[in-house]
This record gives C-alpha cells, sequence and structure tokens, in this order.
C-alpha cells in the first residue's frame, strides 16, 4: 500500500496541475536571466551615445514588446485547438504549431507574459532613467522633478494601457493571434 498509494497520489496531483514542474521553473528561471541580462546590455550600450529622439524610440520598443508579448500570451490561454484540428488535416502551415501552441498555453503564456513581458516592463523602466538623467543633468530643481515624473507616468500609463487594451484583444481575437504565431513559428522552423 505504502509505495503503490504513494505512486498513485503522484500521478493524481499531477494530473489535476497542482504538483510543481521544477525542470520548467529551473529552465524559465535560466532563460528569464539570460534575456535580461542580454536585453539590459544591449539597451545600455544603444543608449550611451544616442540622441533623445531615438532613445524615446527605444523607450516605446520595449513597451511595446512586452504588450505583443501580452497578447499572444493571454491569445494562447484563451485559445481552444478546435479549429486547427482540421486545418493540420489539410496540412496548412502553422496548424501544427497552433495547436502546440494551445497544447502549452501555460508555458507559452509564463514565457510571454512573465518572462519577456515583465523583463520589457524591467528594461523600460530603466530606459526611462536614463532619458530622464540626460534630460535633467542630474539638476535638483523643481522642472526636474517634474519632468521625472511626468515620464515616469507615462511609461506606466502606457504599459497598463498597452497591456489592457491588449488583453481584450487577445481574448477577442486568440484564435486568429495563436494562428498567427503559428504561421510565423512555420516559417522560422522551413527556413532552418
Amino acid at each position: 500500500m505504502d509505495s503503490d498509494s504513494g505512486k498513485s497520489k503522484k500521478k493524481v496531483k499531477s494530473k489535476q496541475g497542482s504538483g510543481v514542474n521544477v525542470r520548467w521553473v529551473v529552465t524559465i528561471s535560466v532563460t528569464s536571466f539570460l534575456i535580461s541580462v542580454t536585453l539590459s546590455y544591449f539597451s545600455q550600450r544603444a543608449l550611451e551615445n544616442v540622441g533623445n529622439i531615438i532613445a524615446f524610440t527605444i523607450l516605446l520598443a520595449f513597451i511595446g514588446l512586452g504588450i505583443l508579448f501580452d497578447i499572444i500570451g493571454v491569445a494562447s490561454t484563451a485559445s481552444s485547438e478546435k479549429r486547427f484540428h482540421s486545418m493540420a488535416a489539410r496540412k496548412v502551415p502553422g496548424a501544427k504549431q497552433a495547436i502546440w501552441i494551445v497544447r502549452n498555453a501555460e508555458k507559452v503564456g509564463s514565457f510571454c507574459n512573465d518572462v519577456v513581458g515583465d523583463i520589457s516592463g524591467i528594461i523600460s523602466g530603466s530606459t526611462s532613467a536614463v532619458i530622464i538623467t540626460h534630460l535633467t543633468n542630474n539638476a535638483n530643481d523643481w522642472k526636474s522633478v517634474l519632468l521625472s515624473l511626468a515620464i515616469s507616468g507615462g511609461v506606466a500609463s502606457l504599459t497598463i494601457g498597452g497591456k489592457a487594451i491588449g488583453k481584450t484583444f487577445g481574448i477577442s481575437r486568440s484564435e486568429d493571434i495563436v494562428f498567427l504565431v503559428g504561421r510565423l513559428l512555420a516559417f522560422f522552423s522551413w527556413k532552418k
């Protein structure tokens, strides 16, 4: 009873989703670290010798990247694979990848929303701090404080508002988004 009932309880727990996939947690943590370090390095290097317009463009790109991946993550969890089975039977490019995305929605959502989305948020925050430093030249007057508050508030509102709109779009057009991502994955896997 001891060994058999213990094994069956472990299987039941993992089927119900209450078990933690340690391998996935370690993989996603290491991946997050590597992506974060890489993006931080390149964004800091890019911001060293650019003007304010390019710096703001880089900032908007990171905000947009976070919103885009948030949309993909939401769409993966909101979509159903039913539509893609007939497409896969007809060998439509991207259908098999779309089924994979839906079946792995937890991992896809975690990667898109938590890894890329959160890293983009962190990097956009540090990018805005660099921009504020460039614009204020470390001055302590009230204009510097107002500029700092305006940029920080603008970044936060763009990120939160963009993700709110993106979530609505991701849910309402989930299957179209998943299929588009599936087609992109099929295209890039075909190119290899």
